[in-house]
């Protein structure tokens, strides 16, 4: 087993190295073009592997985002919902004592290591299974697309998601000496879309145009939209799991807490939350930096403006799917 591991590795290593590369946002690591999005090389095995051996059940749920698109918030929220009846009450439910992103792991991530045990630890788990993935709808196992798992999409404003990612990148731990992009510098590659796991264009139209064609299969948010009526659209994720909170006569109030226990403001004061790092990369606090709608406009000049809203328009024209720009 160690041998083919081995074999796997120098395999993919080889690959890796074989694709056309440019540096990350954080200087590090690269950025691999491999099946039409940029992969981070961290990120790179693990793929391969989830691609290959992982095997999706029907009753399998994933949460699927571009990176700093509201992961976390979404992680939480479908948390308490997927496992509503398995805690007796508000007040030990693990959302208090862990934060989101140990609550639902990346196959991509977790496959990235030793594989066979691994495996047998994802088959081992309760289902519903909740999982989590950075990957585009087009680079999904097939495994996940020919089952009748659920996946739910959240998308953002291109705008505030490449401050969101900016400012998150100058705070985890580098794995270059490299020195870091200017503001500008990564801007101009998330306009080129040389980004980890874009273009973000691309990312969010393949689960948007799949969730047009497969509704039961995939549900599309936006984070704006989340922000601006959480009671309707977490009733829309409640609905779409099939959740026993729909049949449940106090489903409006068991909504409503969980909506509550979700705030960014209460996550972000919980004890959990505030030291601590996920994956020994990125401190816990760095997840809950505003949460806000906007705050974009406080970084950006007015050329970034018209370009980033030009390449808005000209990629997503025609698809249905547009952002409002918060002036």
């Amino acid at each position: 087993m160690a041998l083919a591991s081995d074999k796997q590795t120098n395999e993919a290593n080889e690959l890796m190295l074989s694709l056309p590369k440019e540096m990350g946002l954080n200087a590090g690591p690269y950025l691999h073009l491999f099946q039409d999005f940029w992969c981070p090389s961290f990120y790179f095995q693990g793929v391969i592997n989830f691609q290959k051996h992982f095997h999706a059940k029907d009753s399998d749920v994933f949460l699927a985002t571009f990176p700093k698109s509201g992961t976390t918030w979404l992680k939480a929220l479908t948390f308490l919902i997927v496992n509503h009846q398995r805690f007796s009450s508000f007040e030990n439910q693990p959302l208090l004592s862990s934060n989101p992103h140990e609550l639902v792991s990346s196959p991509e991530f977790i496959l990235s290591h030793d594989l066979h045990d691994q495996i047998l630890s994802l088959s081992n788990m309760s289902e519903p299974r909740l999982f989590s993935t950075h990957l585009p709808f087009s680079a999904l196992p097939k495994t996940m697309t020919e089952s009748k798992c659920k996946i739910i999409y959240i998308c953002r404003n291109p705008f505030d998601t490449f401050v969101s990612a900016w400012e998150f990148s100058t705070k985890i731990k580098s794995v270059s000496s490299s020195p870091a992009f200017t503001f500008e510098e990564a801007f101009e590659k998330y306009c080129n879309g040389i980004t980890g796991f874009g273009p973000w264009w691309n990312h969010m139209l393949g689960y948007w145009n799949e969730s047009i064609t497969k509704p039961d299969k995939v549900l599309s948010l936006k984070y704006e939209e989340l922000k601006e009526d959480t009671v309707f659209h977490v009733k829309r994720i409640v609905e779409f799991l099939d959740s026993p909170i729909t049949q449940e006569g106090e489903g409006t109030t068991a909504i409503e807490n969980i909506i509550n226990l979700c705030r960014f403001e209460k996550m972000k004061d919980l004890g959990v939350n505030k030291s601590g790092y996920i994956h020994n990369i990125a401190e816990k606090k760095n997840f809950f930096r505003k949460g806000k709608i906007g705050d974009w406009k406080n970084y950006f000049s007015p050329s970034m403006i018209e370009k980033l809203s030009t390449i808005i328009e000209e990629k997503l024209s025609g698809s249905g799917l547009s952002f409002k720009v918060h002036s």
